[in-house]
């Protein structure tokens, strides 16, 4: 839509963030339905946009080509077809979530009082994922500093709720892949490296490594200093922040 948007010289993101917003997906049918006056398009303006409406109505002056408009409409239809299909797939994964079994029905859902975690991603799915995980659960992974919904969803769809199949933490670093690969002959080191792995969990605990680099938490002053000290590619991969959120998760379902 962008860049059917810029051949057209509607330039929406100057003054917008993101054109699938409610102002921008209201400007875009609305042109798709035969609106042309920029001043009425501007109108559509959220009152949590920042640009006021003279602003945005400088960069509605398009030229409205014919072949232009048909890729528009295309790519809006696209859009929309992908936001059905992603809603479907969210409806589904409730339904799968809400036959599981509760273990510990008089459990509550902790009260969410972090302000980066009450925001609303737009990622999100479109139901209450936390409570289902919880429910299912019985303990909130989200309390875990860098560990979002959507990670703690991925941790439990890849290991499942039943942590007793590993002995230990080491084992379960172990089935992740990011214990080190030392090289050791004659009880010596003789080399370095890193388990290639394509474990999903991994991958999404070393996403949530690398998000505590602002975090003003215990965990976030321990990858800062490991990132300064290492480097940031090895303190997500080798840092003790990844082995704390797993030791951290195996205790919460334990």
């Amino acid at each position: 839509m962008q860049k059917a948007l810029t051949q057209m010289n509607v330039q929406l993101a100057n003054v917008l963030s993101d054109i699938t917003g409610v102002t921008g997906q209201a400007i875009i049918k609305a042109i798709l339905g035969g609106e042309r006056d920029p001043h009425k398009l501007a109108a559509f303006r959220d009152c949590r946009v920042k640009a006021s409406e003279e602003q945005i109505a400088r960069y509605l002056e398009g030229n409205w080509q014919e072949d232009l408009l048909f890729l528009l409409k295309q790519e809006q239809e696209a859009y929309e077809f992908c936001q059905q299909q992603m809603a479907a797939c969210d409806r589904q994964m409730e339904q799968y979530l809400q036959q599981r079994k509760e273990p510990n029905p008089d459990a509550r859902l902790p009260e969410e009082t972090r302000r980066c975690r009450l925001k609303k991603k737009i990622h999100n799915p479109q139901f209450n994922l936390r409570a289902e995980l919880f429910r299912i659960t019985g303990t909130d992974l989200t309390q875990i500093d860098g560990i979002d919904v959507l990670t703690a969803a991925t941790i439990l769809s890849e290991a499942g709720r039943d942590m007793s199949k590993f002995e230990n933490d080491d084992h379960f670093v172990s089935w992740l892949r990011l214990c080190p690969n030392n090289r050791i002959t004659g009880g010596k080191v003789i080399g370095k490296g890193r388990l290639p792995t394509i474990n999903r969990a991994s991958i999404a605990l070393r996403m949530a490594a690398s998000s505590l680099r602002t975090s003003k938490t215990y965990l976030g002053a321990q990858f800062r200093r490991l990132r300064t000290k290492l480097g940031a590619p090895i303190a997500m991969r080798k840092s003790s922040i990844c082995v704390v959120l797993i030791n951290s998760s195996t205790r919460l379902l334990n």
